[in-house]
Parts: structure tokens; sequence; C-alpha cells
């Protein structure tokens, strides 16, 4: 039997062991009876016992953790989620509530636009926790602050790096609270926090690029043991609250009413008008 031969009957046999049947090691509905999620009943083991953040975490993970990191999460939530219209991703909303949409379309619509690099979503946590993990290790083995951002990349003779930067120069005002809330809760700050806090120091003085909520945000959750992609998965719907609001906030308008325009205010900067020969 030649090697072609042979990888095409091993093809064959691992589709034919998923006919007919779902292998999962996540959860199980059994009917009339109960459903499990990791080994826990949620019926009898969950249900009223445990935070919904709490739930979130644990299907993603497999990890039930404690009630003061779900109690964070879900203030982080808060603070990721503004109810103002004029946010990209709650555009989106308000435009679907104006033109009558239904509230899970727009929703999904308006947080399918959060999973974006330019305009800070979940993307940016998850580069960022990346980013200052790696960078972790670099400082532990011996690289200073100046090496770390020399190795970065550079745009109008500023490092460009995750969580360092806001599309206005001004102060986060999440940073703040969320400093309260990760001290009321009883967490420390751990090493990815504090190297976060010597970088941002430095740009600050440097560059005037101070932390912003991404980069508290991507620290502390690393220092949580968490991976980026889990907490890309946990936070997936983290702008719904707010696309929700703005949804509502246009529903009951009249139709086509949400930021209107003339057509003589979008600016021609294109060619001239030419006739066709």
């Amino acid at each position: 039997m030649n090697t072609k031969t042979r990888a095409l009957e091993e093809n064959v046999e691992y589709w034919e062991s998923q006919r007919n049947h779902v292998t999962t090691k996540i959860g199980k509905w059994i009917g009339g009876e109960d459903v499990y999620s990791h080994g826990y009943s949620m019926m009898n083991e969950l249900l009223g016992k445990v935070s919904y953040m709490q739930m979130i975490v644990l299907n993603v993970t497999g990890k039930l953790i404690h009630k003061n990191l779900a109690k964070w999460l879900e203030g982080n939530f808060i603070g990721m989620s503004y109810p103002d219209s004029r946010i990209w991703c709650n555009q989106i909303g308000a435009l679907a509530g104006t033109n009558k949409t239904s509230a899970v379309a727009a929703t999904i619509a308006g947080s399918l636009a959060s999973d974006s690099r330019a305009y800070g979503g979940n993307q940016t946590n998850k580069i960022g926790m990346e980013f200052i993990q790696k960078t972790l290790l670099d400082y532990k083995n011996g690289k200073t602050i100046i090496d770390i951002v020399k190795q970065c990349n550079f745009k109008n003779n500023s490092p460009v790096i995750t969580g360092y930067a806001r599309p206005v120069k001004r102060n986060d005002e999440r940073i703040k609270p969320h400093e309260k809330m990760t001290a009321d809760l009883g967490f420390k700050v751990g090493e990815h926090l504090d190297l976060a806090y010597k970088l941002g120091e430095f740009l600050e003085k440097e560059y005037e690029l101070g932390i912003n909520i991404g980069g508290y945000t991507s620290a502390f959750l690393s220092d949580q043991s968490f991976t980026p992609n889990e907490i890309y998965q946990i936070k997936s719907l983290v702008v719904s609250s707010g696309v929700m609001a703005c949804y509502v906030d246009f529903t009951n308008r009249t139709p086509g009413s949400f930021l209107p325009q003339h057509c003589n205010d979008i600016e021609y900067t294109g060619p001239s008008i030419r006739e066709l020969k």
C-alpha cells in the first residue's frame, strides 16, 4: 500500500469515527434530568449558586473562578460598554433601532463591529495580553524598558504599543475606578501589572503615551493566569450592553432619523466633472 492510499484510508477512518455522534469534553444535556458543563451539574451545583460571569468563564476555560474575580470581570464589562451612540459599534445599534430591525440583530451586528484592532475592541485585549506576557519574559531575561520600547514598531516617531495609546490624548477615565475595584476586591499588583505601570511611566515621560484601560486590563488578567485567547472569548460580547442601550434609544424614533445627511455634507475630492467622448 503506497503512502497516498494509506493517508486516504486514515482520513476516511477519521470521518467515519465522527459520523452520527458528537464527541465533547465540555458539556452535555440529559433531557429531563440535568445538563453538565465541565463536570459540574448546572441544575444542582451551579444554578442559583454561582454568578453568570462565573458561568461564562467556566464554559470558556473549564475553570470555576473565585467570585471576586468574576466580580472584577463584571465591573470591567460595565466599564467597557458606554451607552453613547457616537461610539462606532453603538452607531450600528442606533441605526438598527431607527430602521426597526430586531434587538438581537442590532446587538450582534454592533458586537461584531467591535471585533476590530483599529477601534479598540476585543482584538486589542488579545494583542495587549500577548504583548505584556512576552514583554515580561524579555524583562526577566535582562531586557530593559528602553530595550523593549526600541524593538517595537514606530509611527510618527512614537512607539506603537497596544494598551498605551488612545484616539485622543487624554487620561483614560476608566483606570482609577478599575484600580479601586482591584484593591477593594483584594487583588494585589502582580508582576505583569507592575511591569505595565513601569512601561507606562516611561512612555508617558518620553512620548506622552500613558497606559490605557486595554493595557491595564491585559496586564491584570495576565496576572490571573488567563491566556489571550480565553479573554478574547470571554469578552466576545463585552460591548453588547451599550449597543442595546443605543438600539432602545432609537427604536421608537422616525425611521432613518439617525444621523441623516444632505448630499452636500459629503466632500468629494476626486477628479473634476468631465465629458465622456
